[in-house]
């Protein structure tokens, strides 16, 4: 029989998961409701690397914001720099950063790091568990011991069921040597180990890599979902169809670590129309984005050739792209520019959030009543 979770959870006090769990009649489902809003702002990154004693840009001057209930996508070909500058936003990227990135107008630190969820390019999962197993060993290790053991039972549960995962709730896993669930389901289970955290930011490296575009039509819409209720949802994709495209809210186009857009999903087609690259067909926006990144004016992929000149032609273009943005888009925050490790944080400003967070953080919310 399912456990009833009690009206009141003590928080762990040394558990990245700690929070109240009050059930509400009119409340929305766990899944669907920011714990702790976040607003993302970066600005002016750079980030560069050393290779055979001469430094390789990455990252150069990417500027943009996300607020809570948006979905901010990150396009760009390979190479561009969308995994680099999505791992600097999770905290995750060693070395030297230049530029600022702040949380709540706060430098990222354990408190931004325990409501943060990060779900990779690739599903790492161990084949040989079950969807159940794999979530409930997730909650064993993440969830506060203040839970018990059919408590968290419950908690998974409900994860599985609302990310649409019952029926291949007890199939392995599978890998290279044995079939097990669908590409689309992997990926879900891996959303769902970030979810049983219930993140307040959560970014996603890629999540319909590898998948057919109806799937990755349900994968975006899940993650459309979660966003609506406060969460702050950053995303790169490198290829979406014209349905997943126009359900970002904002985007950044990316094109060899240089920023040639910001903005919202549904102006960018008129933006690159202001400066004169427009198409003279209907296609799909994203398609014309990548293009541009590339370094391809519209309406001459048909004349693309290789060599010597085309490489020019497009230096050319990316060029003018760059120095567009940066005219028509001057930064918008007036803050001073700082070295910034996002590996660290300061101790005590830590303690201090801690015991804030003990004191007056709650959460109601009922988790039976959305579904997705």
């Amino acid at each position: 029989m399912e456990q009833e979770v009690p009206k009141t959870v003590k928080p762990d006090d040394d558990h990245p998961a700690n929070h109240h769990i009050q059930p509400h009649a009119n409340s929305k489902s766990f899944l669907h409701m920011a714990l702790f809003p976040i607003t993302l702002k970066f600005e002016k990154v750079v980030y560069k690397v050393e290779l055979k004693g001469a430094k390789e840009v990455i990252l150069n001057g990417v500027t943009g914001m996300v607020c809570p209930g948006e979905v901010l996508a990150m396009l760009g070909p390979s190479g561009s720099g969308k995994t680099t500058l999505l791992t600097a936003l999770g905290g995750r990227l060693t070395g030297k950063l230049t530029g600022k990135i702040t949380y709540n107008n706060q430098p990222f630190c354990g408190y931004t790091k325990r409501r943060t969820g990060f779900v990779t390019q690739d599903d790492v999962l161990y084949p040989h568990l079950t969807v159940t197993e794999t979530l409930l060993f997730t909650a064993m290790l993440r969830l506060p011991n203040s839970l018990s053991h059919d408590e968290k039972v419950s908690h998974v549960e409900r994860v599985i069921a609302e990310l649409g995962l019952t029926r291949c709730q007890n199939s392995m896993i599978g890998g290279p040597l044995f079939r097990g669930i669908s590409g689309g389901e992997k990926k879900r289970v891996s959303i769902g180990q970030e979810m049983l955290i219930n993140p307040s930011l959560l970014l996603l490296d890629e999540p319909t890599s590898g998948l057919d575009s109806t799937t990755a039509q349900r994968i975006m819409t899940t993650i459309k979902r979660l966003a609506s209720g406060g969460r702050t949802v950053v995303t790169t994709i490198h290829q979406p169809s014209s349905r997943i495209y126009h359900m970002f809210d904002k985007v950044v186009l990316l094109s060899e670590g240089s920023q040639i857009y910001y903005g919202p999903a549904s102006t960018a087609l008129e933006y690159f129309s202001s400066i004169g690259f427009s198409a003279s067909v209907t296609l799909n926006p994203a398609d014309l984005l990548l293009d541009l990144a590339n370094g391809i004016a519209p309406d001459t992929m048909n004349d693309y050739e290789q060599g010597e000149d085309a490489e020019e032609e497009r230096k050319s273009v990316r060029k003018k792209l760059v120095t567009c943005f940066e005219t028509n888009h001057p930064t918008t925050w007036e803050t001073g520019l700082y070295d910034l490790d996002v590996c660290g944080y300061n101790e005590e400003k830590e303690g201090l959030t801690r015991d804030l967070e003990k004191g007056d953080l709650k959460l109601s919310i009922s988790l039976e009543s959305f579904k997705l």
